[in-house]
Parts: structure tokens; sequence; C-alpha cells
């Protein structure tokens, strides 16, 4: 299987999964004719890592907004295949409801208009673990995969929009191109993601740094997860990708939704945190700050707070209820449907994926212990 000569858009490419994906397609040894990456913005930083892995293939850079249908024709214009990692991801209801659908739902759905009328073959969409669930009772699922049945009852927006946006995808398989061809796509929903540069895990050491190098207990130890390391996710979709350009492989491929994890020992997610950096001097709270039932009611009561001072003033709290129900659900699935249809294995062992994140970590706590000084200060 090889992505040879293949002229690729990725969106959300200065991301955090989407910079990863990137580095991989550079890196094949069959080098893509083109490279396409769109964001809304680039950091330098992101570009001076593409600079150092560019090659053969040719590299444009695209800052533009996913909601602008002429931004995205002129995107799309001569690729075959698009990768779409560009979202919104909020699990604390920091982002107004309106943009969250303007970027999550309809930019998928104007992407996939202009795929259609640029002749685009292949569409890879990036989904989530939180369009299945945990759902509201907080009903756990263990090893599940994708014949598991499972009520997924959240009403909370990201969740929805994701849910959404994984729907259009997969409707819009079949599709008849403007040149007589046929769109296929498929959806990755994606563990929980950590690595290098992953937002959540700097915004956990921050925490940690200020409660004396000590992490603090979110999630109770039972509450097994299985997330996936940034490398796996990004090489998944680049699995995908080949296999959708093989017949054979395609028809089993396109029009489904897959679960992508990896090798990492299921663990909680206050866990993850500590296993990641204990080696580095760092230790966890024994227990969740207050019982979980107690826990689940204060967050509802934050919640009723919110709500009344909605009139005059804009309060989000700093945990809900369905954040609670997130950290604290046993919630694992396996990648053995990706493996069997399109060969998807992880890239790297759970050993690679822990030193090469729990070297990043150390790297960056000097920065961040000044950051924090100067915020206090």
């Amino acid at each position: 299987m090889s992505l040879a000569g293949v002229s690729c858009l990725v969106t959300g490419a200065g991301g955090f999964l989407g910079q990863r994906i990137v580095c991989l397609l550079l890196e094949e040894e069959e080098p893509l004719a083109e490279l396409r990456l769109l964001d809304k913005a680039f950091s330098d930083e992101a570009l001076r890592r593409f600079e150092k892995f560019k090659g053969k293939t040719e590299v444009k850079i695209l800052e533009g907004d996913i909601r602008d249908v002429t931004f995205l024709h002129r995107a799309c214009q001569g690729v075959s295949l698009v990768i779409h990692t560009a979202s919104l991801i909020d699990t604390l209801g920091l982002i107004e409801k309106k943009l969250l659908w303007e970027v999550n739902v309809t930019g998928t759905q104007l992407l996939l208009e202009a795929c259609v009328r640029c002749n685009v073959q292949h569409f890879i969409y990036t989904s989530t673990i939180e369009v299945t669930g945990p759902n509201c009772k907080g009903d756990p699922i263990f090893n599940g995969d994708e014949d598991t049945a499972y009520e997924s009852t959240s009403k909370f927006p990201y969740a929805q929009s994701k849910r959404l946006a994984e729907d259009s995808v997969l409707k819009a398989d079949g599709q008849v191109l403007k040149d007589g061809g046929t769109l296929m796509t498929c959806a990755l929903r994606s563990m929980y993601i950590f690595g290098e540069g992953c937002p959540f895990l700097q915004g956990h050491l921050d925490k940690c740094l200020l409660n004396q190098n000590v992490y603090l207990r979110f999630s109770r130890k039972e509450a097994l997860v299985n997330p996936v390391y940034v490398g796996n996710i990004a090489w998944a979709h680049v699995q995908a990708a080949k296999a959708l350009r093989v017949p054979q492989k395609a028809k089993h491929v396109r029009g489904k939704f897959y679960y992508i994890s990896d090798d990492t020992p299921h663990m909680s997610y206050a866990d993850l945190n500590y296993e990641l950096a204990k080696d580095l001097g760092f230790g966890i709270e024994p227990q969740l700050p207050m019982p979980l039932t107690m826990l689940y009611y204060f967050s509802l009561l934050l919640e009723i707070v919110s709500f009344l001072l909605r009139p005059f003033v804009r309060y989000i709290p700093s945990t809900n209820r369905h954040l609670v129900t997130l950290l604290n659900t046993p919630f694992t699935f396996s990648y053995r449907k990706a493996q069997k249809d399109f060969g998807y294995v992880p890239h790297y062992t759970w050993e690679e994926a822990k030193q090469c994140t729990a070297e990043w970590i150390a790297s960056v706590i000097p920065q961040r212990r000044l950051h924090l000084q100067s915020n206090a200060a």
C-alpha cells in the first residue's frame, strides 16, 4: 500500500495531531506529489518542524477558515485525499455552542461539499470516543468494539457536534463526484490522545506544579481507560488513507467508523499523568477530593449557579457532571477491527510513547514554572 504521487489536504495541520500526521506523510518512503496544510494559523515551531521533514513532496501552507466556502474550494482543487482533523475541542463548555457547531458540524459539511465539487475521492475524518460516550448514567464498557451495543445519551455540546459531523462524513460515502467518480469516506474514533505537545497534559502539569509537584486526583483508580499515543493515532490515519486506495481493502473500510487505541496499559486518566511523570519525581493524590457521588452533585450545584448567573455574567465552572462522568467511567476499546480491515498496528510501543512523552514533559517544566511564576507576580 502506498501514497506515491497523491495530492493530500490535511485540515487542522497546525494542531497537536495534525502536525504528527503531516510529519508521517512527509516521511513516507514513496513521496506524495503534494501536501496542502490547512489551519487558521501556524506556529513558527510547527513550520520549522515541517521544514525539517521536507523532501520531494511539495508542501503548501494554507491559512484560512474552515467555514469559508471559497477558501475550501481552492484548498480542495486538484486534491485526491482529505484528512480532516480540524476541530474545536471543549470539555468544559468554554466555547459558545454556536461557534462549536459552525466549526465542527457546518465546517465538516462544507468541506464534504467542496470535495464533491472538486472530485476528491478519499476522505478520512478524525472522530472521538466521546461520540460513543460514556453516557450520563456512567455505563462502563470493557474492551468494546464497533459492534458493542451502547446507549449514547450525551447532551454535551462537544460530543454532539462530533457525532453530527461523523454522521455527515459516513453518509457522504458513495456520493457521486462532479466527474462521475465516487467519494469514499471513513471515520477514526480516537481514544484520549497523549504525547509530546498535548495541551491537556500541559494543563495538568501546570496544576501539578502549583500543587507542590503532586498531580491532582480527578479520576478514581478503577476508572480504566485506554489512551492512545499521538504517533499511533496519526499512523492509523496514514494506514486508512492507503487502504482506501486499494479496491479490495476499500470495500471493507468505506462508510465505516473504527476505534483507534494502542497497547498503552489500561489506567485512569489521572494515573496516566502520574505514570508519564513519576520518574521525574512527581507524586499524585491518593484519592478524589470528595466521594464520587458528592463530586457529581457538587458539579450539578456549580452548573445551577452558572445558569442563574447567565443573565448577568458568563461563569464557566471548573468542572461539570459530564466531565466527572467522563473521567470516572471505565471505558476501553480494542483496535482489532482496524487491524483486520486496514492493517493498523501501533507504530510505537508503550515504552517508546512513555519515554518520548516523559522527555517532553521534562523539557517544558522550566518554562512552565517561569510562566506560572510570572502569572502569580
